[in-house]
Order: structure tokens, then C-alpha cells, then sequence
């Protein structure tokens, strides 16, 4: 499994590049001294860091992602549920339900989820 581990200021510089992309990398530049305070330095430095990673890419000072958000947020689910919960998803549901917190439609959706999984399985 990709193992993706961000910081929290790299992860919201990944979000404001997913927000933004396609940006050229200097218009990336501009914004990051604006809302972040970061010099040219700074930006071309973090903006490296997550190309290494494998979520960007900055071609020709234009810079668009290699995985989308959501893609993202997959990755980290999984990462997650393999260090908490030794990769069993039914372990995991079953904690996050313990306390009762779901709701009859969320059971519904889930259920459908499955269902639907099971059917592109065929």
C-alpha cells in the first residue's frame, strides 16, 4: 500500500493547489505570499516535497496533481485502517459504530455500497 504521510501545513497546501489547479507556478507563487505569508523559497520547497510524494507535478511552471482529493483521502482511509485496525475494515466499522452514532440512512447507504461492490465484482 502508498504510504502518504503530510504535514498540516502540506496538506493544506495540497488542498489550495487542488483548488486552483491548473496554476502556473509563479500565479502559485503570488497566492502562497498572500494567504501564507511564504516566500518564492518556501513555495517552490513544499511545492517539491509533494511532487516527491507523488501528488503533483510541476511541468513547465504549470502545476497540476498526479492524485486527485479524493483519491487522496482514499489512500489515507486505508492507511489508517491498516495501523488501527490491522487492515480489517469489519474492524473498524465496528468501532466506529460501537457507540451508536449511525444513522438509519447511513446504515441504508452503506448496505447499497456493498451492494453495488459486489455487483462490479461479477
Amino acid at each position: 500500500m502508498q504510504k502518504i504521510e503530510l504535514g498540516e501545513v502540506q496538506e493544506r497546501f495540497a488542498n489550495m493547489i487542488w483548488e486552483l489547479e491548473p496554476i502556473k507556478s509563479m500565479e502559485l507563487v503570488n497566492i502562497c505570499k498572500e494567504r501564507l505569508e511564504w516566500n518564492k523559497s518556501t513555495t517552490f520547497t513544499v511545492l517539491r516535497k509533494l511532487c516527491e510524494k507523488g501528488l503533483f507535478k510541476n511541468e513547465n511552471g504549470m502545476v497540476t496533481s498526479l492524485m486527485s482529493k479524493e483519491e487522496f483521502a482514499g489512500v489515507k482511509s486505508r492507511q489508517f485502517v491498516q495501523e488501527h485496525f490491522s487492515g480489517s475494515l469489519p474492524a473498524f466499522l465496528a468501532a466506529f459504530v460501537s457507540d451508536k452514532s449511525i444513522s438509519d440512512k447511513e446504515v441504508d447507504e452503506i448496505k447499497s455500497m456493498i451492494d453495488e461492490y459486489k455487483k462490479s465484482l461479477r
